[in-house]
């Protein structure tokens, strides 16, 4: 089983000596800007570093997709019913795919989606800290494709370029889709900022509950980490473009003008932008309770997990049916 928590990923691979003209020649391939496609050859720290990346992202569109279908039922109109019941088919379509291209690379250890499944279910794979998050009242239904969905339009974006093929082009298709799911976000959030002043409050309370998690979204910048940094590798390997802060400064850059024209605060007094550094100055979260909630200690771990449990057990019977044993008898 492979160890999503522990992988760290090195700046100095250790290549064994008969790979080093295999290794010279791939960084030259990458830094050439060409792709790396599935059969290619490729440094061990790069393969298990995609493996964790993309099963991760996979994962996170499947579990991302249940905060909102628990507003499914709830929508008020049909119109925003409609709208909410697509977006939870999208992302989890984004999954699937995902989870495709990481069964790719994992074949060699004898490993499929399968696999990446018992792996979240058992711990051993952790999904994006804002889905264990509760989604308490219909505005959270608006933060979660304005502001969530917002935030991972930057980091997918940073990728659109990412030397390994199969992932680059996956992107491609996910960031179109993306960009549609902000908007309906978005206009649920307007709906409720032009709306009574209760919508208006219900909005205020959604965004001081989830902006610890926003900030958390991108990860902790290099100097909260301890050990190599992971970001520094996908840096070096250009699967990423840039860094855990910076993204979170890009992010900051586009939406905070944006809530602050609605009338709308964050729960941080000391947050403003420094002229001479041109960066935002803010109050950091709570990386401890971090650290926490992606190992499945957050408000919603549990309930979601089993969720997630019942439906890949109820399911079982359709993978047993298509198996390649089943189809040949």
């Amino acid at each position: 089983m492979y160890n999503y928590l522990e992988y760290g990923g090195s700046d100095q691979p250790n290549v064994p000596e008969q790979d080093q003209e295999k290794y010279e020649q791939f960084m030259a391939r990458i830094e050439a800007g060409e792709k790396i496609e599935p059969d290619d050859w490729m440094p061990e720290d790069y393969r298990q570093g995609l493996i964790k990346l993309i099963s991760m992202h996979g994962i996170s569109e499947i579990m991302g997709a249940l905060p909102e279908k628990e507003w499914t039922p709830k929508a008020p109109t049909m119109k925003r019913k409609l709208g909410i019941m697509a977006k939870v088919q999208d992302e989890m379509g984004h999954g699937q795919l995902l989870l495709r291209v990481a069964e790719d690379l994992m074949k060699p250890y004898g490993k499929n989606r399968e696999n990446i499944m018992e792996d979240l279910l058992s711990g051993d794979l952790k999904f994006h800290n804002v889905f264990h998050m509760p989604t308490k009242t219909w505005a959270d239904a608006g933060m979660v494709g304005w502001l969530v969905d917002g935030a991972a339009i930057i980091s997918q974006t940073n990728m659109l370029d990412a030397s390994y093929g199969p992932y680059q082009r996956a992107l491609q298709r996910i960031c179109q889709e993306e960009v549609f799911h902000a908007q309906h976000g978005e206009a649920i959030i307007m709906a409720l900022a032009e709306g009574t002043e209760y919508q208006r409050e219900i909005l205020q309370e959604s965004l001081n509950r989830w902006w610890p998690a926003l900030l958390m979204f991108f990860g902790p910048s290099s100097a909260d980490t301890t050990g190599t940094s992971k970001q520094d590798t996908m840096i070096k390997y250009r699967i990423r473009k840039s860094s855990n802060e910076e993204l979170r400064q890009a992010f900051l850059d586009k939406y905070l003008p944006r809530v602050f024209s609605l009338g709308l605060t964050v729960p941080d007094e000391t947050i403003h932008y420094d002229e001479e550094q041109e960066m935002w100055v803010y109050q950091q979260p709570d990386w401890n309770e971090f650290k926490q909630i992606i190992k499945n200690k957050g408000p919603r771990s549990k309930e979601r997990l089993r969720l997630r449990e019942v439906a890949y057990e109820n399911n079982r019977w359709v993978r047993e049916a298509l198996s390649p044993e089943a189809i040949g008898q």
